[in-house]
């Protein structure tokens, strides 16, 4: 019998938002382990936007040197589970769910094939779809950095680039471990990291947090625009400096630390898991930590959807609506 087709986005080639075309594809089928989920809300991040235009360079040697290995882009998804493999026993047909593809991709599609012990969870009742979908990549991260810092009650730290994805997420996690958050935005977003939980926020359009004379026990870079180097003075003792985008000195310093010890210095990925989005899903379900959602966008309007991410100016996400 032939495999029934889904729309998707499909890209076979680098560049603008252009090279991102709506088409249909064969529709996967699951394995013994994975589950079939029928995708009704995914997101563009700038992870996506970095991948489509292969920016840095660098990522051509991970996901295809002259063209995309992986055609459909997309990296986290909120839906139902259509159907499982012969030997899933977490999920059942009918289950709301959302999670991540972690290092794979192809949310940009109707459907998708995930291993059931991989990124995915069951969604809560109180929690739509397209809320759901923005929480399984920003706020694993948010939570990967911030369980690295061993961030404790009572403890500072500051959030730079705290309006993003990561960023939103972050601030609601750190509240809900009982730190004392500083927040640094752009004065368009004050208002939000307010409405979040942020104790301090600074706008950096009117002030520079690095001369006010604070310290923070951590220090979290979520978009890369300040680095270890410029920040360290700000570090207490014992204090550790996160980023999920380093800045090409952050390495130098990662490695350091790692070597000779001194101020701890955190980058890199947060690795995927369903230990963590369980702790996600606990803190959605509690109401300490709520989706913040910019724009939405149909799937048919993706390259609408991935101009406005290019410009850098998102609160939160931005959704895209696969099905309703």
């Amino acid at each position: 019998m032939k495999t029934p087709n889904m729309k998707a986005i499909v890209y076979k080639h680098y560049g603008a938002p252009e090279v991102l075309h709506l088409t249909e594809v064969a529709r996967p089928t699951p394995k013994d382990n994975e589950v079939l989920i029928r995708i009704h809300a995914t997101t563009v991040t700038s992870g996506d936007v970095r991948l489509r235009k292969a920016d840095p360079f660098a990522v051509r040697f991970m996901f295809g040197l002259m063209r995309p290995k992986l055609q459909i882009l997309g990296h986290e998804a909120a839906g139902v589970v259509e159907a499982v493999g012969s030997k899933v026993t977490r999920f059942r047909k009918g289950d709301r769910v959302f999670g991540s593809t972690g290092l794979g991709s192809g949310t940009y599609a109707e459907y998708i094939s995930l291993p059931e012990d991989g990124a995915l969870v069951t969604t809560p009742a109180s929690v739509s779809d397209e809320e759901a979908a923005t929480l399984a990549v920003g706020a694993l991260t948010a939570l990967y950095f911030l369980k690295q810092a061993k961030l404790s009650a009572g403890q500072h730290i500051l959030i730079h680039g705290a309006s993003g994805s990561i960023g939103t997420a972050a601030v609601q996690i750190a509240k809900s471990m009982g730190a004392h958050v500083t927040a640094v935005c752009s004065t368009a977003n004050v208002a939000l990291l307010r409405s979040l939980g942020a104790d301090r926020v600074i706008d950096y359009t009117k002030e520079d947090f690095s001369t006010m004379g604070l310290t923070y026990d951590a220090i979290f870079s979520t978009v890369g625009r300040t680095s270890y180097a410029q920040s360290k003075t700000l570090l207490n003792t014992g204090g550790v400096f996160l980023t999920s985008f380093a800045a090409p000195s952050d390495f130098v310093h990662m490695l350091g630390s790692k070597l000779f010890g001194g101020t701890r210095v955190i980058g890199g990925g947060a690795p995927d898991g369903s230990a963590d989005l369980e702790h996600i899903r606990s803190l959605m379900a509690a109401g300490q930590l709520k989706a913040v959602i910019d724009r939405s966008y149909p799937l048919a309007q993706m390259v609408e959807a991935h101009r406005y991410v290019e410009t850098g100016h998102k609160k939160g996400n931005v959704v895209i609506k696969v099905a309703a």
